[in-house]
Formats: C-alpha cells, sequence, structure tokens
C-alpha cells in the first residue's frame, strides 16, 4: 500500500503559478514512476504529466512548456510546477504511483492515487 498526499492547490489569477506537491509513504519511490492527473466539473480525468524511475519526464501538449514535473527521491515527493496558469487549468488535480516504474498517460496503469487538490484560476 502506498499513500499519497497532495499539498499546494488554490486560487490563483490567471497568468499565475502555483506548485504542487505529493509526498509518498513507500522508501521504494524511487523505482516508480509519478504521475499527475487532472479533472474539471463534467469532464474526464486526463494526463497532464509524467516522471518515470530514470526521471525522464512527458507532458500532455496542453502543459508543454508552462508545466513542470520533478521529484525529490530523498523526501519521496513529486512536485507539478505549473506557471502562466490559465483558467482551463482550473480543475482537481491528483497525483498517481505507477509502481512499474514506466512511463504511461493512461489512468489504469497507475496503482495508487492520491486525494486529489483543487486549483482555480480565475479570469
Amino acid at each position: 500500500q502506498v499513500q499519497l498526499v497532495e499539498s499546494g492547490g488554490g486560487l490563483v489569477q490567471a497568468g499565475g503559478s502555483l506548485r504542487l506537491s505529493c509526498a509518498a509513504s513507500r522508501r521504494t519511490f524511487s523505482s516508480y514512476a509519478m504521475g499527475w492527473f487532472r479533472q474539471a466539473p463534467g469532464k474526464e480525468r486526463e494526463f497532464v504529466a509524467a516522471i518515470d524511475w530514470t526521471e525522464g519526464t512527458y507532458y500532455a501538449d496542453s502543459v508543454r512548456g508552462r508545466f513542470t514535473i520533478s521529484r525529490d527521491n530523498a523526501k519521496n515527493t513529486v512536485y507539478l510546477q505549473m506557471n502562466s496558469l490559465k483558467p482551463e487549468d482550473t480543475a482537481v488535480y491528483y497525483c498517481a504511483v505507477n509502481r512499474g516504474g514506466y512511463y504511461s498517460e493512461a489512468s489504469y496503469a497507475y496503482d495508487y492515487w492520491g486525494q486529489g487538490t483543487q486549483v482555480t484560476v480565475s479570469s
């Protein structure tokens, strides 16, 4: 069992920045791939970004160049730095663990999920 605790969401104006954090409970964190997904009201959950066990990074087209995913294995934490935020980035953001360590954009590839953190971008 892996527990994930997200933090860092909030309300920000368009063009602003937020940094999300996700702390994992397991020491084997470094061998996992981590992903960020988001779900807006009335929409399906969508892939945002992922970082695999080699620290390769992957992004959805809608956030590439604005968002940066990173990890600190010593702290068992993954981050999502979000810059140049837009109103369409408003959603609940979830972090997730892929114990296989590989990159995937499919939510079913992830084994454990955090509770989500709300990000609201005002225009």
